[in-house]
Order: C-alpha cells, then sequence, then structure tokens
C-alpha cells in the first residue's frame, strides 16, 4: 500500500538510505535515474503498490523497445532490487524470465604510446596533466579530478586512490616525469591561495563527517583540490564551498583532442586507462601487478587486455608476410 502522509517522500527515503551507507553521489543520481523512470512508464504509480511483475515488465520494454546496453539494463535492474529491498523493505521475489539485453564481447579501443602522447599534446592547462594522469598512473576520470594535494608521495612516487569504484582506496604509480609539472601546479595553487584575502577564501568540500570533526582542514594546503574548480557551489549544509573540476569538462577537453589529433579511434578519458594497462602488458608487467594498480577485484576483468595485445597469436604468421 502507499505509504501514509506521515512518511518522508521517495526521494528523500532514498537519498537518506544511499547516504547511510555512503554509496557515491554517481551511485545515488543513477539509481533514482531509474527508479523515476520506472515509476513514469507505470503511469506514476507507487512502487509500494507494484512488484514483479512491473519490475518484469519494465526491464523487458528497456530491453526490446529503449535497445538499450546489457549493462544498462543491469544497472536498472540493481537499482530497483535496492529501492524493494532497502528502502521499501519489501524484497522483490522472483522475477522471472525477462528479455535480457544482449552483451557481445567487445574489446576495449586503445591508443598506442605515440597515439596517447599526440592526445595529451592537444591538451591545454590543466586538462594536459589530468590526461597525463589518466594515462600515466591509470587513473579513472573521477580518480584524477577528485585528487587532493595530500594523496600525492612525490618521495615515493605514489598517488593514492581514495573512495575509488566501489569505495575502496588503492595506490598506483607517480610518474616521474610528471613529478617537476605537479610540483610546480601546486605552487601555483598555492600562490592564488595565499593571494586572496580572508573574505575570499573558499573553503573546498569534504567528505562525510570530516568538516565537522576537522573544521580547519577546509583551508590547509593538504585538503586543497588538485584541480579545483573555478567557480563555487553550496554543500549539503548551504555553506559555499569550492570542488573539484568538473569531470564532463575534462571528457568534452579530452574528445576535442582527439578529433584535432586526426587519430581515427573512438577515444575518450577512460581510453588513457585501457592504454595504461595495455601499454604495461605489452613491456612484460605480470598481470597481478596491473590488476592491482587498476583496482580490479577479479583477475578476469584484467585479462581483457591480453586480448587486445593478441600475444602474437601462438606465433601464426600472416600468408603476406
Amino acid at each position: 500500500m502507499r505509504p501514509d502522509q506521515g512518511t518522508p517522500r521517495l526521494r528523500e527515503q532514498v537519498r537518506r538510505v544511499i547516504r547511510t551507507r555512503r554509496y557515491s553521489r554517481r551511485t545515488e543520481k543513477s539509481y533514482w535515474y531509474w527508479i523515476r523512470y520506472f515509476i513514469r512508464f507505470h503511469g506514476l504509480r507507487h512502487p509500494a503498490e507494484m512488484g514483479e511483475a512491473e519490475v518484469r515488465q519494465f526491464l523487458t520494454w528497456l530491453a526490446t523497445e529503449r535497445r538499450i546496453a546489457a549493462a544498462t539494463q543491469n544497472q536498472a535492474l540493481n537499482a530497483l532490487v535496492f529501492l524493494y529491498a532497502k528502502v521499501l523493505e519489501t524484497p522483490l521475489g522472483e522475477i522471472g524470465d525477462i528479455v535480457r539485453a544482449k552483451r557481445p564481447p567487445r574489446l576495449p579501443v586503445v591508443l598506442t604510446d605515440s597515439e596517447a602522447r599526440a592526445v595529451i599534446d592537444q591538451l591545454k592547462a590543466p586538462y594536459w596533466l589530468m590526461a597525463s594522469l589518466m594515462y600515466g598512473a591509470g587513473l579513472r576520470v573521477t580518480e584524477c579530478a577528485r585528487l587532493r594535494h595530500k594523496d600525492l608521495d612525490f618521495s615515493r612516487r605514489v598517488v593514492t586512490v581514495r573512495d575509488g569504484k566501489g569505495g575502496k582506496d588503492r595506490t598506483t604509480l607517480l610518474p616521474a616525469p610528471l613529478i617537476a609539472p605537479l610540483r610546480e601546479h601546486i605552487d601555483q595553487i598555492e600562490r592564488r591561495q595565499c593571494a586572496r584575502s580572508a573574505l575570499a577564501q573558499v573553503p573546498v568540500s569534504l567528505p562525510f563527517a570530516l568538516k565537522r570533526k576537522y573544521p580547519n582542514a577546509a583551508t590547509t594546503l593538504a585538503w586543497q583540490w588538485l584541480f579545483p574548480s573555478d567557480g563555487v557551489c553550496h554543500d549539503d549544509d548551504g555553506d559555499l564551498v569550492r570542488h573539484h573540476i568538473h569531470v564532463s569538462s575534462v571528457q568534452k577537453a579530452v574528445r576535442r583532442a582527439v578529433r584535432a589529433s586526426g587519430i581515427a579511434k573512438q577515444a575518450g578519458c577512460h581510453t588513457f586507462r585501457h592504454s595504461f594497462a595495455t601499454e604495461l602488458l605489452r613491456r612484460g608487467t605480470d598481470i597481478r601487478t596491473v590488476q592491482e594498480l587498476l583496482g580490479h577485484s577479479d583477475l578476469r576483468t584484467t585479462q581483457i587486455y591480453t586480448h587486445v595485445l593478441g600475444k602474437g597469436f601462438a606465433g601464426v604468421v600472416s600468408p603476406l608476410e
């Protein structure tokens, strides 16, 4: 039955449960998108009034009419399972047979070393530095954008990724050629911060309860974003803060750089991560090491890059050679 008038709105319920479980904001945004889509598909009926049959109908429609990818259909399913199990506390039973979107085997697009460098050369600051980190350290674009000054260890040449995919932390390589540019970049940020008046100083956004636990951290150099946004925004408490550079601006800059470089590949930010893994394997790096650097939980995810390389096809030679 539909909840009574004293129950918080569904949007607030979903937000509260997701943030209590410390899911990422991207997951929150994605889950709410599919929950809202599901509600609209069924004529604005409340999910509490629906169940397995309606979920099956919606997922089948996505595959047959919208022709979405298999991963997208799985994402919609995960959102609805979460809604019923964690928010409404009425877990779904057996959904039954649904038309599943097909997941054809796809190899990731990768750039050669010269192609990756050609794209990076087309980028301006700070995008060239971000692309260099994605290629040189195997970072996802969100991981790169969320780096803070304290996440770089120049003495050990290590980058620490905080709260990466799946909420996991990991360490990866800090390429030696980037040490000097990164130091200079940090010095520029520090000079700009010191040049601002006390009134113009805007604290950076902090995760979870750190704002209350360490009230001065938001203005220290260690917690500053490595790639801060030019503008400011309001956090959940309504306070003015500075966030990191928006991921979409990095993605747009990289797409423009790929076109400008003349490379005829459908490449983007994530292509640098694919190219990082492939290049390491090509140079003989152990696949377990590559798995650790990428933060993959399953070795099979990393093994896809061995198919990209081909590994010489067991010595087979083309008839034209």
